[in-house]
C-alpha cells in the first residue's frame, strides 16, 4: 500500500469546500448532507451484493466501503464527518478513521445512522444527496437530489485534483501489476477462472473491493463486449485472451483492457500490434480543447484503416466510417471520463448544464464533450470478430467488399481492445496505464 498524502488530501478538500461553498449559495442552500449509502438486501434474502459507498461521498471521504456515515457541508465552515462505526458482533466494524485524513473533518463517530439521524430534521435550507428509503422522511425544507445542485457537484468532479490524480496513479499502478500476473497464467495455459484469481492475487485485491466486474475472456469470449462468466475449463486450443479489469485506491478507479495471443498466430498478433499503435496515437490526442466525438470518428477511421490494410475490407477507411461499415467491427464508444465511478458523470453535459448527446451514428459514446486540463478519460478503441453484427454485414449493401474467408478464420479470437487511463494536461497527455507498465518494467529489470 503506498503512503499517504496528507497535504495533497488538505488541498483536495480545501478545493472542494470552496467550490461546493459556491454552488450550495449559488443555489440557496444553507447546508448539504451526503449519505454514503446502505447495503441493499437480494429480495426475499437476507444477503446483500458487495457494497460501495455512494460517488458523491467517495469523491470527498476515502472510505469507499463506509456504509451509514454522513457528510454534512455548511459555507465556511469545516465539514462534519458522521463516521459509522456499528457495535456489531456479526461483522467486523471498520476501523477509527486515520488521522492523515479525518484530521480534514470534523469527526463524529456514531454506532449507527441514529447517530446523525437528527440532521436531517434542520429547519433550514437543506440538500440531500442519497436514496429516499435508506434516509426516511425529510421535512419539507429539504430537497432530496437536487438536479442543478448534482449538475454542479457532478462538474466539478470532472476536473480532478492532485490527491485525484495521485489515487488513479495509484490504481493504475495496482491494476497493471494484476495484468501481468493474468498475463503469466494465460502462458501457462490457466481457465478463464484460474486468470481471474491470478489477477486478484496481483492486485491483492479481493473481488468485491475492485471497481467493477472484470471481463476474463478466452477465444471467442471476446467477441462478448461485456463477457461476465469465468470458465473454470480450459479450452482445448488457446486462440486469444482479452482482459478487461481494473483496481481500487481509497475509492478511485483503474479501468485497463489488454489482448494477448499465442506465439504462432502471428496474423491476429498483427492485428494486436496494429490497434497498440492506433490506440497510442490516438492516447497523443487527448489533449485540452480536443472533441471527443471527433476523437471517436479518428477511433474509427485508425480501426477501419487496419481493416483496409489487413485486407480484410476492400473499401478507403474513410468510405467505411461513412457507410458504417466500420461500426459492424467497433460498435462501442472510444472511452469515458474516470473518477471515483468508473463510467464516471457529465460525460454528455456542458459545462453550462446543456444535454450533449451523442450522435446517431455512435449511439454506445458516453463521452462527447470537449475536453480541458484535468479531465482524465478513458481510451479503448477495439476491432471484434461479433457474429451477431458480421451477419448483419454480410446482408448489407457492402457485403461484397469483404473477405468472408479471412474472417471466418478470425471468429475463434473474438476481437481485440488495448484501453489506458489518459490524463489530460496543458500540453502533452500523461497516460497512467503506459507510465505503471514501465514502472513495473524498470523494476523487473532491477530485480
Amino acid at each position: 500500500m503506498p503512503k499517504p498524502q496528507p497535504l495533497l488530501f488538505a488541498r483536495h478538500v480545501e478545493d472542494r469546500c470552496r467550490q461546493f461553498d459556491d454552488l450550495l449559495t449559488e443555489a440557496g442552500y444553507d447546508s448539504l448532507l451526503i449519505h454514503s449509502g446502505r447495503p441493499e438486501m437480494r429480495l426475499f434474502d437476507d444477503q446483500h451484493p458487495p457494497f460501495r459507498a455512494h460517488a458523491p461521498f467517495v469523491a470527498w471521504v476515502p472510505e469507499p466501503f463506509s456504509s451509514d456515515s454522513l457528510l454534512e457541508l455548511r459555507p465556511g465552515q469545516k465539514p462534519i464527518l458522521w463516521f459509522s462505526q456499528p457495535r456489531d458482533f456479526w461483522h467486523v466494524s471498520p476501523e477509527q478513521p486515520a488521522a492523515w485524513w479525518a484530521d480534514c473533518f470534523d469527526l463524529r463517530i456514531v454506532d449507527s445512522a441514529a447517530g446523525w439521524q437528527d440532521r436531517l430534521a434542520q429547519t433550514c435550507a437543506l440538500a440531500v444527496i442519497g436514496r429516499e428509503r435508506d434516509l426516511g422522511p425529510l421535512p419539507d425544507r429539504a430537497d432530496l437530489n437536487p438536479e442543478a445542485l448534482l449538475r454542479g457537484m457532478n462538474e466539478v468532479r470532472t476536473v480532478k485534483t492532485e490527491w485525484e490524480r495521485e489515487c488513479l496513479r495509484q490504481a493504475n499502478l495496482r491494476a497493471a501489476r494484476a495484468h501481468l500476473a493474468a498475463a503469466q497464467a494465460f502462458d501457462s495455459g490457466a481457465s478463464e477462472l484460474e486468470m481471474h484469481l491470478a489477477y486478484l492475487a496481483g492486485a491483492d485485491q479481493d473481488q468485491e473491493h475492485l471497481p467493477y466486474n472484470s471481463i476474463v475472456a478466452l477465444n471467442e469470449h471476446a467477441a462478448v463486449l461485456h463477457y461476465q462468466h469465468r470458465s473454470a475449463a480450459s479450452p482445448a486450443r488457446r486462440h486469444s485472451f482479452l482482459i478487461d479489469a481494473g483496481a481500487d485506491h481509497l475509492g478511485y478507479a483503474a479501468d485497463i483492457t489488454r489482448t494477448w495471443t499465442r506465439p504462432e498466430h502471428t496474423d491476429f498478433d498483427d492485428l494486436i500490434e496494429a490497434v497498440e499503435r492506433a490506440q497510442l496515437t490516438l492516447c497523443d490526442e487527448m489533449r485540452a480543447g480536443s472533441d471527443y466525438v471527433k476523437l471517436h470518428r479518428q477511433a474509427h477511421l485508425a480501426m477501419a484503416a487496419i481493416l483496409e490494410q489487413s485486407g480484410l475490407v476492400r473499401m478507403s477507411a474513410a468510405d467505411q466510417v461513412e457507410s458504417g461499415v466500420s461500426g459492424y467491427f467497433l460498435p462501442h464508444g472510444l472511452g469515458h471520463f474516470i473518477g471515483c465511478q468508473v463510467h464516471d458523470v457529465a460525460g454528455q453535459i456542458s459545462p453550462d448544464g446543456k444535454p450533449l448527446p451523442p450522435p446517431e451514428a455512435y449511439p454506445f459514446l458516453r463521452l462527447t464533450r470537449t475536453l480541458v486540463p484535468g479531465n482524465v478519460v478513458t481510451v479503448e478503441p477495439g476491432l471484434y470478430f461479433i457474429p451477431m453484427l458480421l451477419e448483419k454485414l454480410r446482408q448489407s449493401p457492402y457485403k461484397d467488399a469483404v473477405d468472408w474467408a479471412a474472417i471466418d478464420s478470425l471468429l475463434p479470437f473474438g476481437g481485440i481492445r488495448i484501453e489506458d487511463n489518459v490524463l489530460v494536461t496543458e500540453s502533452t497527455p500523461i497516460n497512467f496505464t503506459r507510465e505503471a507498465f514501465d514502472t513495473l518494467d524498470k523494476a523487473s529489470s532491477r530485480a
